[in-house]
């Protein structure tokens, strides 16, 4: 974990959960698992709102706790899990995925898990009824069942998972119960349970949920009056009570790579070849693992027949795109037999490999220039130069490619190891890269706040209190206006950057994985 990842976390968690749970969070990533008195003393927080900050935590899966370090009966000990905290960079992405896919039910269902952390699923439709209800026409709601098939969607294709179960310390492994949001503080064993685990963890549970979605009426609803709507709704007897569901992020990564895949094969062959490869990895989508290195085979003939209507090419011409695919340098797509007029698979990690080569060289040309990213790409397909073969192949003087050697190597470690294996390089500088994707996100919340802070502080200096801004907008002078359009402009291109970041950051840590687990 690096000094910049600590950093971003602690960005990341002070903007989504407020100071106090970023105070909390931030000690346990630097001084690692520690009991809970232990956190209060050293971060100088009273007992109550340290277990509130926990509790936060671990509802969103970003602190894990067990048994401490002496064994039974000491006290139970919690470790953040700075993985976890920085998946919320890319909440966005998971939420618009899902409105790709499955609309903007299936967009606030995932909204809404990833908002609370986990939910049981009779209070999400209700919850999403109700907003999809509100944004509605007068006189028109949202059925609840249609919510429910949006969600059992999501479990079919694995996009949600229900919550492992939390074995009690000192009980049998048999002896679980579910976690809930309640209780932070429940012991567990040393080695949590992975959903996974769990033999039911895509199975719906048999729920009795008929009605529509409310439409809220903020008028005449005080705090109060909402809050004892929303326990008297929780307090309803579903069938499916202690069952929470949570998003499955691998699943979701897993659905990246595949695009980043099927992107590469349409910007490098042409649009039906990228379909072709859609394909076979939609047949092979909930039967592939993260880890695996290849698809399940497919035949051509299994190919053929899962092919979109609109693509209507013959068998022949489908056998033709596939030989090119398999002949194709990039090898995106690879042949393992000729049973049934072949069987094909896509070669996920050679694709990985391929695009994080690709990103570096774009990085390195970005960073440095195009002369020193020609060297970059010399040496990835050399392996191994000398300074005078640099200079020679790469027909740059000596001078300026000695420099631009001590450049690449004081900023990339490019060549601190030995270059005798092909993907040592790329390997080498990806596992590099992402400090420096985080630390340019830090940079971006940074101005984020940075810039908020000043137009705050320009309408406060104008006399304008922050309360009177929504009921008395006209009064807001044009310059003001602009200010805040220009904010606004910015806002959103620091959240795009955020997410071309991100994306940067997930396409290398995908490749650092694959060549660990190969």
């Amino acid at each position: 974990m690096t000094a910049q990842e600590v950093r971003l976390c602690g960005l990341l968690l002070q903007e989504h959960f407020g100071e106090v749970v970023e105070r909390i969070g931030t000690h346990l990533l630097r001084g690692g698992a520690q009991n809970l008195r232990t956190i209060a003393n050293e971060t100088n927080t009273p007992l109550d709102l340290v277990k509130k900050s926990l509790c936060v935590l671990v509802q969103h899966g970003a602190c894990e706790f067990g048994s401490g370090r002496r064994g039974p009966g000491s006290p139970v000990e919690y470790r953040a899990n700075c993985e976890r905290v920085l998946r919320v960079l890319r909440y966005p992405r998971y939420i618009y995925t899902a409105k790709t896919l499955y609309g903007d039910t299936g967009e606030l269902i995932v909204e809404e898990v990833l908002q609370r952390g986990h939910m049981t699923l009779s209070n999400t439709v209700k919850t999403v009824a109700d907003r999809l209800t509100h944004n509605m026409e007068e006189g028109r709601s949202m059925e609840y069942s249609e919510v429910v098939s949006a969600f059992s969607k999501l479990v079919e294709t694995h996009f949600l998972q229900r919550c492992p179960l939390v074995a009690e310390m000192g009980t049998a492994a048999s002896s679980t119960t579910p976690a809930t949001p309640s209780t932070p503080a429940a012991p567990a064993s040393t080695a949590p349970p992975t959903a996974e685990s769990n033999p039911d963890c895509y199975k719906l549970p048999h729920v009795t949920l008929i009605g529509r979605g409310k439409r809220r009426r903020s008028s005449d609803d005080s705090e109060e009056q909402r809050g004892g709507k929303k326990a008297k709704m929780d307090s309803e007897s579903c069938g499916d009570e202690g069952i929470y569901w949570q998003v499955n992020f691998e699943r979701f990564h897993q659905h990246f790579r595949d695009q980043a895949v099927i992107s590469a094969v349409a910007s490098k062959l042409d649009q039906t070849s990228s379909e072709i490869v859609r394909t076979m990895l939609r047949m092979s989508e909930v039967t592939t693992t993260q880890t695996a290195a290849y698809t399940q085979p497919l035949s051509a003939n299994e190919i053929f027949r899962s092919l979109p209507p609109n693509y209507s090419i013959s068998r022949p011409i489908l056998d033709q795109y596939l030989s090119l695919l398999v002949d194709d340098p990039m090898e995106f797509v690879g042949k393992s037999g000729d049973s049934g007029g072949g069987m094909y698979v896509v070669n996920l990690q050679r694709a990985l490999a391929n695009l994080a080569r690709a990103t570096l060289e774009s990085v390195v040309q970005e960073r440095f220039g195009s002369r020193s990213a020609r060297i970059f790409r010399l040496l990835l397909r050399k392996r191994h130069l000398e300074q005078k073969q640099v200079e020679d192949f790469a027909m740059i003087p000596a001078k300026e490619a000695k420099d631009m050697l001590y450049t690449l190597l004081k900023s990339l470690r490019l060549l601190t190891t030995p270059l005798h294996v092909p993907s040592t390089c790329t390997l080498s500088t990806s596992c590099l890269l992402p400090a420096y994707c985080y630390n340019t996100a830090t940079r971006r919340l940074l101005e984020k706040s940075q810039r908020i802070e000043a137009i705050l502080a320009s309408l406060q200096a104008s006399g304008a209190e922050p309360e009177q801004l929504t009921e008395v907008e006209e009064m807001i002078t044009a310059p003001e206006r602009q200010q805040l359009e220009a904010l606004r402009h910015h806002i959103n291109k620091l959240d795009s950057t955020e997410n071309q970041v991100d994306e940067t950051v997930f396409l290398l840590e995908s490749y650092i994985f694959s060549t660990k687990t190969k």
